[in-house]
């Protein structure tokens, strides 16, 4: 048999221990603070049913979704005469499950098949890994987690308010100290659209003026006479494109423009609604200073109801590490009657996970997985230490004894490479006064400790 280079398939990676360690604070400080807002964990099968995912995000999505092949001999029910080799037509033949794509799609058949039992409004958050058969570069995977929360069931704006705190106390928990949490509406885009009589230009209207950051005011201009729009128009656009001033005074200057557009008015008094909470709920300035209205913001616009958010940090430069929105039929793909509106936002967990190593934001610790080394010079020692290892794991201290005897430069780079923090050194005079000898390999000190102490210093 010819030798096989090992490899991973492309857009994909393995992760080492250290890098297993960070994604983990990562996870657990987010997992922490949804819990603490109520949400609960859920999790999906990596496959679902190919029907369940096909068609809901698009033809171009469709084309990015891995095909699982039936096992066995896929091929035996195929007339390939008649069906041709089209894709289309012999996908569904060869082909009945698919790896998820999003962790929405399959939270929605969650939702519609466990109806009965769960209790509305539903708080969920899922944690987990999902696939794409996209063209890897860099920053783009074919296999990310995603992180998501979402509340069905429930119209109330408090949940976006929540959200906002839950993006703020997440965010600063993981060491991130300037960053904005932008927030808009669909109503508001749609009533912009409306009132310079172009209400069936709004996707061309939203995709336009969000590359403003981008290509400028001039760019914009440029690509909004492109998609049908008249010097007019984009002569009515430019106040609210190029909106200055804090949040309350945009908004002020919104209800002018939008006076004459009843759904307008609506996504200004949802914003409002939103930012009366957070006032209600936090005192902090601070909070309220990383929160801006920015009316460019038009992520998901043909998913997304009410009201929009995106995170981005102001300390690397970094594309968004957060977003989401409100929809108003979360299960409506599966033909469920009943419509659940909800909201929902996603963290940017490789993305976070980039800023943090970038700004060295990472606790030292987080490396760390053993605490402490009993070293082992010769058998006596070994069987000396073996109670010892034990004393240290029942009071829930990560010890290890080293395998097998060792010289001790071995030993200490065996440590050293771990991040171990501590050795206990047994030698024969420590076994014959009990006085064990414990090793800081940060600071270097030495000093000698019975095991009841060296475990209270430990734990500590």
């Amino acid at each position: 048999m010819a030798n096989i280079r090992p490899s991973v398939p492309k857009g994909t990676r393995d992760f080492s221990p250290v890098e297993m360690v960070k994604r983990n604070y990562i996870f657990d400080t987010i997992k922490a603070v949804f819990r603490k807002y109520g949400y609960q964990e859920i999790q999906t099968p990596s496959m679902e049913n190919l029907e369940t995912l096909m068609g809901k995000y698009g033809d171009e999505g469709d084309k990015l979704i891995f095909k699982i092949l039936n096992s066995g001999d896929f091929l035996k029910d195929v007339n390939l005469g008649a069906t041709g080799l089209d894709a289309k037509s012999v996908t569904p033949k060869i082909s009945e499950k698919a790896l998820r794509y999003d962790l929405t799609v399959p939270f929605a058949r969650y939702v519609v098949m466990h109806h009965n039992e769960i209790s509305f409004p539903f708080k969920r958050f899922q944690v987990q890994p999902v696939w794409r058969a996209d063209r890897p570069q860099k920053g783009r995977y074919r296999e990310f987690y995603q992180c998501d929360a979402d509340v069905v069931g429930s119209e109330s704006l408090l949940n976006e308010a929540e959200f906002i705190l839950i993006y703020n106390e997440a965010l600063t928990k993981l060491g991130l100290k300037d960053f904005t949490i932008k927030i808009n509406n669909r109503k508001i885009l749609s009533g912009i659209a409306e009132i310079i009589g172009k209400p069936e230009l709004i996707v061309e209207m939203t995709v336009a003026i969000d590359k403003l950051d981008k290509i400028g005011l001039e760019g914009v201009t440029k690509e909004l006479l492109e998609r049908g729009f008249t010097p007019a128009d984009i002569d009515k656009l430019k106040p609210v494109i190029l909106l200055q001033g804090s949040n309350e005074e945009k908004l002020e200057s919104l209800k002018e423009v939008l006076s004459s557009s009843a759904t307008g008015l609506k996504g200004i008094e949802e914003i409002e609604s939103i930012f009366y909470y957070l006032k209600k709920l936090v005192s902090a300035d601070q909070l309220l200073t990383a929160v801006e209205l920015d009316i460019t913001l038009a992520r998901g616009l043909n998913y997304y109801t009410g009201a929009i958010f995106e995170v981005k940090t102001n300390e690397v430069a970094m594309g968004s590490i957060g977003g989401g929105g409100r929809y108003d039929d979360l299960t409506g793909v599966f033909g469920s009657r009943e419509k659940l509106t909800g909201v929902g936002i996603s963290f940017g967990a490789d993305r976070i996970y980039d800023v943090l190593e970038e700004l060295q934001l990472f606790p030292e610790n987080t490396a760390e997985t053993t605490k402490v080394l009993i070293t082992n010079f010769d058998p006596e020692a070994e069987v000396y230490a073996l109670p010892l290892l034990q004393q240290l794991r029942t009071k829930g201290i990560a010890a290890e004894l080293y395998p097998t005897a060792a010289k001790i430069k071995k030993q200490m780079s065996y440590a050293d490479n771990k991040q171990i923090p501590f050795v206990i050194l047994i030698g024969s005079d420590e076994m014959q006064s009990g006085q064990l000898t414990l090793k800081n390999m940060r600071s270097g000190e030495q000093e000698k400790l019975p095991i009841d102490q060296i475990i209270r210093k430990l734990v500590d």
